[in-house]
């Protein structure tokens, strides 16, 4: 089973804070990489972030850098976002990827959570 939980999202005002979670067993993070995406009402899914499986390597989409900081523990992976703007509303998906930084070899969605950025 692959599949991952996300946590952690809300309604936040613009320029505000949020951190997501991404829970996994500790297989799934020792083997591969994960990858934080999102899917805007009417927009297709897009990578955000994601981090190697040892956790030395990251890399985020050009929309977020700077302001989302990506990192893991023994169980988790989160996701810290801030300086959020509306444009970073969305639902937002972790997902084990095979290949890093290949975001288009995720699989195994989950529910998502919901990020609102509005005033």
């Amino acid at each position: 089973q692959l599949q991952l939980v996300e946590s952690g999202g809300g309604l936040v005002q613009p320029g505000g804070s949020l951190r997501l979670s991404c829970a996994a067993s500790g297989f799934i993070l020792d083997y591969y990489a994960i990858g934080w995406f999102r899917q805007a009402p009417g927009k297709e899914r897009e990578g955000v972030s994601c981090i190697s499986r040892s956790g030395i390597r990251t890399n985020y989409a050009d929309s977020v850098k700077g302001r989302f900081t990506i990192s893991k523990d023994n169980a988790k992976v989160y996701l810290q976002m801030n300086s959020l703007k509306p444009e970073d509303t969305a639902v937002y998906y972790c997902a084990p990827m095979t290949m890093y930084p290949d975001y288009g070899s995720a699989s195994n969605w989950g529910q998502g959570t919901q990020v609102t950025v509005s005033s």
